[in-house]
């Protein structure tokens, strides 16, 4: 199994999320440490503050050392796929080869707290079926960047590119992993086709999950690909003050054939934090 964690930067202070990952830094039980990709808060006070993914990502970076880092996941309705490559291949270089590439077709523009980022930041909205082939575009562009050898066109239903080239080249080869982010079918079948990695929210029902999981290994299988090859992963929230309560949802998305857990943490964020993850939950699971 393989533990980090994630910090959502809202509703908080740079100094409080840097503190958690030096932390978490030099903590081995804690391999990898997630941001999340909301340009408003979409808890607590709606006006409250919050940070740009990405932009923290990388400042996160450059002040740790060993874990793996992310985004759970970015949001593909927000940047253009060939700008995130570049933005991407900048984070890993920065981290010395540290990227796990999370992306997702985006939040469903219906949900009230994610509609208004998108009119806030002038940025339009889709439906579903638009965004998740927008996704699949997007997966086979920035795998495109990171890897060609020398200028490319692009012409898709949802991206045009003319003389695309991404110089500097990710540190990692061939690319950064791919994780992508979400639960419904046709989110899967661009699991199936593209991703190293797949992650989904946890801590309901785990038959659904694990069903979740059948689907994608069924879709694997139909495009002739070994469903081994996709590492599911699961974000679990934590509750500090019922430990026993989150390592049963670890028992369980073991069980599953979960092998990979985000551990969600609450601000604000106690005192040796990291130190706790690794005692109360990973070392007892």
């Amino acid at each position: 199994m393989s533990f980090g964690i994630l910090t959502a930067p809202q509703q908080v202070g740079y100094d409080e999320i840097l503190r958690v990952w030096r932390e978490a830094d030099k903590v081995p039980e804690i391999e990898h440490a997630w941001l999340f990709d909301h340009l408003m808060p979409i808890a607590g006070d709606p006006d409250g503050p919050i940070f740009e993914g990405w932009t923290l990502l990388s400042a996160l970076a450059a002040q740790t050392s060993r874990m793996r880092i992310g985004l759970l996941v970015t949001s593909n309705r927000f940047r253009p796929p060939a700008m995130l490559a570049k933005i991407a291949t900048t984070v890993d270089i920065i981290s010395g080869g540290r990227l796990d590439f999370g992306i997702g077709a985006g939040s469903r523009p219906s949900h009230p707290l994610a509609r208004r980022e998108y009119d806030g930041h002038g940025l339009p909205y889709h439906d579903q079926a638009n965004a998740v082939a927008a996704l699949a575009e997007a997966c086979t562009v920035i795998r495109r960047l990171w890897t060609a050898t020398s200028p490319f066109d692009f012409a898709g239903s949802h991206v045009t590119l003319t003389g695309a080239f991404g110089n500097p080249r990710p540190v990692q080869t061939p690319h950064p992993p791919i994780m992508i982010g979400g639960r419904a079918s046709a989110t899967l079948r661009v699991v199936a086709e593209h991703a190293n990695m797949w992650n989904i929210p946890g801590g309901g029902d785990i038959e659904d999950l694990a069903g979740r999981s059948r689907l994608l290994d069924k879709y694997c299988e139909e495009i002739g690909r070994d469903p081994a090859e996709i590492v599911r992963s699961i974000f679990l929230p934590v509750d500090y003050e019922r430990p026993g309560v989150t390592r049963g949802k670890i028992a369980e998305a073991r069980e599953a054939g979960f092998g990979h857990f985000v551990l969600g943490l609450a601000n604000p964020y106690p005192e040796g934090i990291a130190e706790w993850v690794a005692d109360e939950l990973i070392h007892r699971s």
